[in-house]
């Protein structure tokens, strides 16, 4: 039986039902149809005839079809479910490069799971070409590159922090509002008297076009670890994962700004507080750390966060004011360093 056949069959069920349930209606509550009824049932009617002719249309074409000998049979749709899978059909990472390495060796059949989501960015090589999958590389399944993402994001990683925005291209341009509340031009507030006019002001608005750069890890390995899938799911991720997040944390302090983020000790945004008189290289005083937080914009105090060398930490957890300590966790339930490194300051 054809899909078509089928599908009038269906509708002719539909509309019969309907027809149906009007005279049933009507019988149980011991009446006649009314006058909308009776026009409803009428237009019943005349779509059951309809869907009878073309039922009888259809049925006659496959009996001609079948006599020239075309087939009707239709069998089970399969449809490919694979690029729904965030593995894309690999059981881990490991196997996925072990994929990627065999598809590399001449000879090999590549597998067909590597092929899923297309071609990922260029391998290195003497020339550029993303033509095939050997020479263009291929895209890590979505659940193994997110797993990556993830664990670059740990308890010191500083991304975290920053302002996140998603963008579908490879450029965003940024409005930039440098004004203050404070200042004397941007949007500014004014006291307005009884049937006064208000002053206007308006917002001073620059622009930023950014372009997006990868942030990468190209890790060459042995044979014996190639073998190993077990090994490659359990060392790589993590060992890639560490370095991306060391690279992001030292582009987010010191990054240059030339192909790579401006940290933020090179942003125009800096303050930095001068030593007091007197003070010795190498110390720490507990003005140095009062005149830190009085340099807070107003309004930041609850989004600040302290980044300190480790070298400072000594100086640190011995520092008082008065006979209180400055940074170490006071109370009856929490004393020593327990909550290092996130402990109150002053």
């Amino acid at each position: 039986m054809s899909k078509q056949l089928r599908e009038l069959q269906a509708r002719k069920t539909t509309l019969v039902k309907e027809a149906r349930g009007l005279t049933d209606l009507a019988a149980s509550e011991n009446r006649d149809l009314t006058d909308d009824e009776v026009t409803a049932f009428d237009a019943l009617r005349a779509r059951i005839d309809a869907a009878s002719a073309a039922i009888d249309r259809e049925a006659a074409l496959i009996a001609d079809e079948a006599r020239i000998g075309v087939d009707h049979v239709i069998g089970p749709i399969v449809t490919d479910n694979r690029e729904a899978d965030p593995r894309r059909g690999f059981g881990s990472v490991g196997e996925f490069m072990q994929a990627v390495y065999q598809a590399d060796k001449p000879g090999q059949s590549i597998d067909a799971r590597l092929l899923l989501g297309g071609i990922g960015a260029a391998a290195p090589s003497n020339y550029g070409n993303e033509a095939v999958g050997q020479d263009g590389g291929f895209l890590v399944p979505p659940q193994f590159s997110q797993e990556i993402f993830r664990l670059s994001l740990g308890e010191d990683s500083l991304l975290p922090l920053t302002d996140n925005v998603e963008i579908s291209g490879n450029s965003m341009a940024f409005p930039k509002d440098e004004t203050t509340p404070w200042g004397t031009n941007g949007i500014r507030a004014y006291w307005q008297g009884e049937a006064s006019s208000g002053t206007p002001t308006k917002p001073v608005l620059g622009l930023a076009t950014l372009r997006l750069k990868k942030l990468m890890a190209l890790v060459p390995t042995t044979d014996e670890l190639l073998d190993d899938a077990n090994a490659l799911t359990s060392y790589l991720p993590e060992k890639v994962a560490v370095s991306i997040r060391w690279k992001a944390n030292e582009s987010i302090l010191f990054g240059a700004g030339n192909g790579i983020p401006l940290g933020c000790m090179n942003g125009g945004a800096i303050v930095t507080v001068a030593k007091e008189s007197g003070q010795a290289t190498q110390t720490l005083l507990t003005q140095n750390l009062a005149k830190m937080i009085a340099r807070l914009p107003p309004g930041s105090f609850t989004n600040a966060v302290w980044i300190v060398n480790n070298d400072v930490l000594p100086a640190l957890f011995t520092l008082t004011l008065g006979n209180y300590p400055i940074y170490l966790p006071v109370g009856q339930s929490v004393g020593g360093i327990q909550l290092s490194p996130y402990g109150t300051l002053l």
